[in-house]
Formats: structure tokens, sequence, C-alpha cells
């Protein structure tokens, strides 16, 4: 069975709030008028919660940090990599690509909320593979934090009503 360390979780946050801004910067760019600045807002505040997981990994205890299994070639981190990409706003199939210039700006939004949604699902689910030594209740941290982007979104929604 393979387990995590809240280490390697925060790191999978970081990228997953990298493509965040990248399927926003995206979608801003499609965009006109107040929806464009919305989507760059949304892109900004990606790139704040990238550097609020990154504070949140650097105050980790080294029990946290400790790796779980032995890799010397660095193969966990790989692994890791493509795990964000493949599960939330994955850069290698881009949900912006699927956005054609005349979705609704609301339309937008709630993919975005979907997108976020799916990843509290997935940190939900990487919270089964983080022993509590290696700081399972960090993913709390970050479930609590993307909640917090879902509650952003939906206030985005409202103001574009």
């Amino acid at each position: 069975m393979i387990t995590f360390n809240a280490d390697e979780v925060f790191e999978m946050a970081e990228q997953i709030e990298r493509n965040g801004a990248k399927f926003y910067r995206k979608a801003a760019a499609s965009a006109g008028g107040a929806a464009r600045t919305v989507f760059e807002n949304l892109a900004d505040m990606e790139d704040q919660h990238e550097k609020t997981f990154h504070e949140m990994r650097q105050q980790l205890t080294k029990t946290e940090r400790a790796a779980v299994t032995f890799d010397p070639d660095s193969e966990g981190a790989l692994y890791l990599q493509s795990m964000a990409d493949g599960k939330v706003f994955n850069l290698r199939a881009d949900p912006s690509e699927k956005l054609t210039g005349g979705e609704r700006p609301q339309e937008v939004l709630h993919t975005a909320i979907g997108l976020e949604k799916d990843s509290i699902v997935f940190y939900l689910g990487l919270r089964d593979i983080v022993p509590d030594a290696r700081g399972r209740g960090r993913l709390d941290d970050i479930i609590k934090e993307e909640m917090g982007h879902i509650t952003l979104l939906t206030g985005q929604l409202a103001a574009l009503a």
C-alpha cells in the first residue's frame, strides 16, 4: 500500500493550486469585461493559495516531513506530480481547452466549483493513506482551505447573477 506524509500532500496541494491558476488565466483570456477581471482575480487567489499551502508546508514537523518509503531515485516526487496533474485542473487534459469562449462566466464558475469539490474529495481520500504520525491532521487544514475556495467562487457566482 502506498502511503504519503503531510509534506507530500502539501506538495500536491501546491501543484493543484498552480494548475488552478492556469485554468483561471485561460478563462480570463477568453472572457471580457467584468468576467475577465473576476477570472484574473481568481487566478491571483490561486497564486495566494499556493503560497498559503507552501507556508503551511514550511510549518510541518520533521516527523510530518519524514519519508514514508525509501525513494533513492525520487520516483515518489514524479508520482505525486502526475497525481496532482491528473486529478484536479489536469495540465495534460486541460479543462480550459473545453472552453470555447462562448461560455457565460457563470458556466465557467460552475465548472470551477465542481473542480474544487473534486479536490476536496481527492484530499479526503488521501487522508486514508497519510498515517497519523506523518501529519494526517494537516489534511484537514487543506480541506478547510479548499472549502473556502468554494465559498469564494459561490460569492463570485452570486455577484455575476
